[in-house]
């Protein structure tokens, strides 16, 4: 969930800036062509240019933005036996899942948490919770690096921010031509843009985007099963099953983190359209059918 969070904030930030950078300097102006119509393909482009922008800059980025926003401390010399193991366990799977070798550190946080983030598989990081560390046994962290480590190997980052980059296009493209109708046909504007336009335009991209990001979470769930299966792959099954099982025990706590909330433990129907992570008892059923 965190490396979910993290990135999807970072992107919605940086779309934000350079939209309102690129308005400044006067380049939405090639989106009215000669004061009276939208010119669709100028539109496009610059709708492309601040999804993709936004998206693939959050990604070069996503490991120096989720170190700073976690304050997550980079094991370079372990310190303890359990950083030694850490550094190790994460070596070692790894190698099986033919990788470079991650980042390796720990962020302080009483919720058992985990997240894998960077820009290529073979330059990532892999973070863990102090939280994880005094809740899980050893088999049971081993299986949620594993996992962490099969997100890297599947190159999920880079898959996401793709996706988010289509889904950012066609947020802003068609929040624009929703903005020019209601400037043109509602507020009778006949040259150049009104207060309609931008107004509409900046309702419309929020509206669209909370719609799309169901898009967005759609394939995260689709990835949590694939990264499931290559933790189980990298670790074993059983380990595997015994940390989702670890998970879902916290669910019958009255004050659930949202961090595990986020894990699909309960919601409805049109909640979970949301969650970036299938119901756990559906992973682990996922997992036990793989036997």
């Amino acid at each position: 969930m965190k490396r979910i969070a993290l990135f999807l904030i970072t992107n919605l930030a940086i779309v934000f800036v350079l939209s309102i950078t690129l308005r400044l300097l006067g380049v939405e102006r090639i989106l009215d062509q000669q004061g009276t119509n939208l010119d669709l393909n100028n539109l496009l482009a610059f709708a492309a240019v601040i999804g993709f922008g936004g998206s693939l800059i959050s990604l070069a980025i996503s490991k120096w933005t989720a170190k700073r926003m976690t304050g997550a401390q980079v094991i370079t010399q372990p310190r303890n036996e359990t950083e030694r193991w850490l550094l190790q366990t994460v070596e070692r799977q790894a190698q099986k899942a033919h990788i470079g070798m991650p980042e390796v550190a720990i962020f302080d946080s009483p919720d058992p948490n985990a997240f894998a983030t960077g820009w290529n598989k073979n330059n990532a990081l892999v973070a863990v919770s102090t939280g994880l560390m005094q809740h899980m046994n050893e088999d049971e962290v081993e299986a949620v690096l594993a996992h962490e480590v099969s997100h890297v190997a599947n190159g999920d980052m880079v898959t996401l921010a793709l996706i988010q980059g289509v889904v950012n296009t066609f947020v802003i493209f068609l929040s624009r031509i929703i903005g020019h109708l209601v400037d043109r046909v509602v507020f009778k504007t006949e040259r150049g843009h009104g207060p309609a336009f931008w107004i509409t335009s900046i309702i419309a991209e929020v509206v669209l985007g909370i719609l799309a990001s169901t898009i967005v979470a759609w394939f995260s769930r689709q990835r949590e099963y694939r990264a499931d299966a290559g933790g189980a792959d990298l670790s074993h099954s059983s380990k595997m099953i015994a940390a989702l099982q670890k998970l879902q025990s916290y669910s019958g706590q009255p004050h659930l983190p949202d961090q595990m909330a986020a894990f699909g433990i309960s919601g409805t129907t049109l909640s979970g359209l949301f969650r970036s992570h299938p119901p756990l008892q559906d992973r682990i059923q996922a997992l036990r059918s793989r036997r």
